[in-house]
């Protein structure tokens, strides 16, 4: 899915897609996480950033 690429280089804020490492390790510095707790958040609740926040019991 193509689409415009802001300042950080990756496309979307509002879906994650695992395979972005940039848009990865941005959401984990953000949220002081681990790519694994990131991946099994993702895997639970889907590709939706806020719903991932949610999860982690983070804001978004």
């Amino acid at each position: 899915m193509a689409g415009l690429k802001d300042k950080r280089g990756f496309i979307d804020k509002e879906r994650l897609d695992l395979s972005e490492r940039q848009a990865v390790e941005y959401w984990m510095k953000r949220w002081g996480v681990t790519r694994d707790q990131l991946s099994a958040a993702h895997r639970k609740v889907g590709k939706m950033t806020k719903d991932i926040a949610a999860e982690l019991g983070k804001k978004r």
